[in-house]
């Protein structure tokens, strides 16, 4: 079934949207350390971290020989080492892949996992709470800096302008604890993940176990659009498939948004278009007086045509969802 149907007002909309919204999560978190390890990481995610250089952060994949999503990453380049951030639900797979992957005389694995904590800072005021919280603030979206030190330091990260969030903290519960609090006392809301799950949906980000199984490519869940893959930089696992769809051809279905003619209650995730079935919902919200969602869906029904969604009428809509559907 579709993810979680979270019920939104209005004002917690425009809180995500507008406000300064601190969401505190427990993902997957690794650090990797050692000479090799900017060249083997290279080899293994869609995205380039040799060209942004120390302190950012980028978001990509960990892909099968032939193409498919294993699991999504946020990556920070720092320094002295890398952090990856991923799904929980992609700890065991994405632990199994980087110690396949990564020669121990060239980069050592930690799972930080049941020791990290890491803060996602929603909405358009974030900027101003995080600048007021004196913290640390990167230069630029994209950036990253490390704060509190040698003992425990946390990795503070402005997000890619195209990304649902705006700021990241992420290091050892207890720092990244105390640092939250001061975002709070400098005006942001405690939220949680139903606020992150609406700032991806509308944003049109997908997420492992719902948009992302064993049978996804990365162009499929608007990879290209959302800033996760190069093809510019060296080989990575998968890249001949990715590359190839890029250049010489198209994927069959695609990640879209819908917007649904009222909120009855859905019944199954089939869309239905032309007496055919041509995707499925994954995920979806109710706005007070709207269902909206994403789906994953046939490229040629295309954004504008009715389609029956979970047995009710919707529309299909480009991503991201825009002012006219959230407002209008």
């Amino acid at each position: 079934m579709p993810d979680s149907d979270l019920v939104l007002t209005r004002a917690r909309l425009d809180r995500v949207r507008h406000g300064a919204t601190a969401v505190s999560s427990a993902p997957a978190v690794f650090r990797i350390a050692g000479s090799g390890a900017l060249s083997c990481l290279q080899g293994m995610l869609t995205n380039d971290l040799e060209k942004p250089g120390d302190q950012s952060i980028v978001y990509g994949a960990l892909l099968t020989p032939k193409g498919m999503i294993i699991v999504d990453a946020w990556v920070v380049r720092q320094p002295d080492a890398f952090t990856v951030i991923v799904p929980l639900g992609g700890r065991a797979v994405a632990l199994e892949l980087l110690q396949r992957h990564l020669p121990p005389r060239l980069a050592r694995v930690s799972d930080l996992t049941d020791q990290a904590r890491v803060v996602w800072l929603l909405g358009g005021h974030g900027f101003q709470v995080l600048a007021k919280s004196g913290i640390g603030m990167p230069e630029s979206a994209g950036r990253a800096v490390s704060v509190g030190g040698d003992l425990s330091p946390v990795v503070v990260a402005l997000a890619p302008e195209s990304a649902p969030f705006v700021g990241m903290l992420v290091g050892l519960a207890p720092a990244v604890d105390a640092l939250a609090a001061r975002l709070i006392a400098s005006g942001a809301t405690p939220g949680d993940g139903g606020d992150l799950h609406a700032a991806r949906l509308l944003g049109g980000w997908p997420t492992l176990g719902v948009e992302i199984d064993e049978r996804t490519l990365p162009q499929e869940v608007r990879y290209d659009e959302i800033g996760g893959v190069s093809y510019t930089k060296g080989c990575y696992t998968g890249q001949e498939t990715v590359a190839r769809l890029h250049f010489r051809g198209h994927t069959n279905r695609e990640l879209r948004g819908l917007r649904w003619l009222g909120t009855a209650p859905m019944a199954g995730r089939g869309v239905i278009h032309g007496q055919k079935e041509v995707g499925a919902v994954r995920s979806t919200l109710t706005l007070e007086d709207r269902r909206m969602g994403l789906c994953t869906i046939r490229r040629e029904v295309e954004p504008g045509e009715k389609v029956m969604a979970g047995g009710a009428e919707a529309r299909v809509v480009a991503l991201p969802f825009g002012a006219e559907e959230l407002d209008g």
